[in-house]
């Protein structure tokens, strides 16, 4: 039998067995693209990578957070407007897509690119409305 503390080892080491992706190797795969994201088999977010590292985050049809990225080490981090709170994420590369784990997560959280395009997100612009 295993002892509780081996067990999570196997448990945990699949997701970390692959090599982080770089910042480089990042901006690459998602400049100029529309990625939607899955965690549990359920629409997570989707994210417009701009350049410059900017990014557009929307979890709900026409809302959207304007933040930018940048690297911490082997992590992608994230900053949104009225958050300067960063969002730290692990990125691997599985077949041409990505798989991401937050720093604070645990194996089995990962959140997987389903979809890549190059449409915008429909985000309305700053002052728009009555």
């Amino acid at each position: 039998m295993l002892r509780p503390s081996l067990a999570l080892l196997f448990l945990v080491a699949p997701a970390f067995a692959e090599t982080p992706i770089t910042a480089q190797e990042f901006e690459a795969h998602v400049t100029g693209k529309t990625i939607t994201y899955q965690q549990f088999q359920t629409l997570f977010g989707i994210e417009e990578y701009l350049p410059d590292r900017k990014v557009r985050w929307s979890t709900a049809p026409n809302e959207c957070l304007y933040g930018s990225w940048y690297p911490e080490g082997e992590s992608i981090c994230f900053v949104y407007e009225y958050d300067p709170t960063p969002a730290c994420w692990t990125f691997w590369l599985k077949d041409g897509a990505l798989i991401a784990l937050s720093v604070n997560g645990i194996a089995g959280e990962e959140l997987h690119e389903v979809d890549a395009s190059g449409q915008g997100l429909p985000c309305p612009g700053p002052d728009v409305g009555v």
